[in-house]
């Protein structure tokens, strides 16, 4: 499941990327392999979507998201 896919309340755990371009920006901002995320909300019109990691909010473009593959809790 991509994280792109997740609605707001819905959590998973980073499994991999899928784009190695955008995964090292990713993983600067925090979104590493193993860490927990959170969907806390979307934009009105859907894109972006805010986000918890490593214990702070983000803001990810869809595009973006739909890179970041999730296990199941």
């Amino acid at each position: 499941m991509k994280l792109s896919q997740l609605r707001p309340g819905q959590s998973g755990i980073i499994k991999e990327f899928t784009d190695l371009e955008m995964s090292v920006k990713l993983m600067e901002m925090g979104c590493l392999p193993g860490e927990l995320i959170l969907v806390d909300r979307y934009a009105p019109l859907g894109d972006p979507i805010a986000i918890t990691v490593s214990g702070y909010q983000l803001s990810l473009r869809m595009q973006e998201a739909s890179t970041i593959v999730l296990q199941h809790l």
